[in-house]
């Protein structure tokens, strides 16, 4: 079991049912995050829509303005001023464009990691469990591809000696920040070969076959979050004939 961005609720909920079970299980750290310095713009962008009406944001240069009162229009206004963002070129300019946001509906961004996110401190606590290993997650939790090769090695790199220093324990595993396609693909793949780590998990959708051993940098992994709350899904996924399908039954993608 993996869990991305070293969130309070992995310690405080999952972590007691699985120690109960013994079951074995890995957290990515984005360093910023416990620094109190991290942007969880995702969710900003979900405060700004859940606490307003109706909300502007100027849009590949028109101004937009967007009802947004029922919960039908929110999830559906976030879903797509989501992956808006997403698709910006740059990192600053998505960055930009949500402070800026933040700013002119008064929501507080680092109030998000201060609430949300464990401390070092707790974090420290869950990697004392031999059941625990603490991976590194970048610094920023940036879209690795949008970033210079020099600055993809530096994420991860600075990453894991920032956990190393606070931890005393040398992280050997990445996950890729978001970690599809258009996330994180061949150069960051060979970047995270280079600084030595042993495993850099993804979330292409897959379960793990014996040719995953040749491409340890592109581990997929199945995502479990809030579209998949039964357990009947569980099963499915965790069979692999749904990835299997999504894939077009190609069982290594690490292009």
């Amino acid at each position: 079991l993996t869990f991305d961005d070293g969130y309070r609720d992995n310690m405080q909920w999952a972590y007691p049912i699985l120690k109960e079970a013994g079951v074995p299980f890995a957290v990515y750290v984005p360093t910023s995050f416990p620094d109190r310095l991290g942007e969880l713009w995702w969710l900003v962008l979900e405060a700004v829509i859940s606490r307003n009406n109706r909300i502007g944001l100027v849009i590949d240069g028109h101004d937009r303005k967007f009802d947004c009162k029922t919960i039908a229009e929110k999830r559906a206004l976030y879903d797509e001023i989501y992956w808006w963002l997403r698709s910006r070129p740059s990192e600053a300019e998505m960055r930009g464009i949500l402070r800026n946001l933040a700013a002119y509906y008064h929501v507080d961004i680092a109030a998000f990691c201060e609430e949300l996110c464990m401390t070092w401190t707790e974090i420290a606590q869950l990697a004392a469990d031999p059941l625990v290993t603490i991976g590194a997650h970048t610094v920023n939790h940036p879209a690795l591809a949008k970033l210079s090769k020099d600055a993809v090695r530096s994420e991860m790199d600075l990453s894991r000696s920032v956990i190393e220093a606070a931890l005393s324990v040398r992280p050997e595993h990445l996950s890729y920040p978001y970690g599809d396609r258009g996330s994180a693909a061949a150069r960051e793949f060979e970047v995270a070969a280079e600084l030595g780590f042993k495993t850099a998990v993804t979330t292409r959708p897959g379960v793990l076959f014996p040719e995953h051993g040749q491409h340890l940098m592109a581990l997929p992994r199945i995502s479990l979050n809030g579209d998949y709350q039964r357990l009947r899904y569980v099963r499915v996924l965790l069979s692999g004939s749904a990835t299997a399908m999504w894939n077009g039954f190609r069982r290594v993608e690490a292009a």
